[in-house]
């Protein structure tokens, strides 16, 4: 849809429609949705927001989020150039992110019944590292159609877990009473990495005059430190006792 726009409106208007279509959506959830209980405000407190990074299973949790959020929308944002710079025609391409987001559905909801069964955290650290293998062992070295839409595809399955099961693990370590602040400390915290890993893809790209190696070498990198700190968290919580469902 963003592409006709684009061909027959402009970029302007492209991203005008939408915005809108995301305002639109966003007046009817806010409109429809209610709250299972009365609100009850308290004061504001900064310290509750610092508190449970002395937790060292919650300190690993955010870490891990924090690194792997560095590289994980890379692929969101090069995926189309990278392939058209390995000779995928742009019309191709173009399909590359509708097919990731289109199987980060599936993502999003299978690894979620399996992590209800296996343990939460032993879940996200198969797909955390299902993630870092796609992007070094399968985007790094494609040079061809089939590769990026392979690539495509399974690395929406892996980072769409990824986004699900997040809070799933700050939720599972934190009093039910806290988990609202504590998931938004977390999300306070690695929307840095989210923020600021785009732009440094951009730079590793142009520093290398147009290669991809350099970015798709860093994301692989900082998903990796991620999925490490995840069974950092998990061994917090557990030791190494892999059979242990948590």
């Amino acid at each position: 849809m963003v592409n006709e726009v684009i061909e027959h409106s402009g970029f302007p208007w492209a991203m005008r429609g939408a915005a809108f279509l995301i305002m639109g959506l966003l007046v009817y959830a806010n409109l429809t949705l209610r709250s299972r209980l009365p609100p009850a405000p308290r004061p504001w407190s900064l310290t509750e927001f610092v508190t449970p990074f002395g937790e060292l299973p919650y300190f690993l949790v955010v870490l891990a989020c924090f690194l792997f959020f560095f590289g994980m929308f890379l692929p969101f944002t090069f995926v189309i150039l990278s392939a058209e710079h390995d000779g995928m025609s742009t019309y191709l391409a173009n399909y590359l992110v509708p097919i990731l987001n289109a199987v980060s559905i599936l993502g999003r909801t299978i690894p979620g019944y399996i992590a209800d069964k296996t343990g939460r955290f032993n879940t996200m650290i198969v797909t955390s590292s299902l993630s870092t293998i796609l992007v070094l062992a399968l985007w790094l070295p494609a040079r061809g159609n089939v590769p990026y839409i392979l690539f495509s595809a399974f690395y929406g399955f892996s980072s769409g877990a990824f986004v699900s099961l997040a809070p799933a693990l700050v939720a599972q370590i934190s009093d039910i009473r806290q988990i609202g602040v504590r998931t938004g400390s977390m999300f306070a915290v690695v929307s840095v990495a989210a923020l600021v890993g785009n732009p440094i893809g951009g730079a590793l790209v142009s520093n290398e005059n147009g290669n991809y190696t350099h970015l798709q070498i860093f994301c692989g990198m900082t998903m990796l430190g991620g999925s490490v700190a995840f069974v950092a968290a998990r061994w917090s919580l557990a030791g190494f006792k892999p059979t242990i469902k948590i």
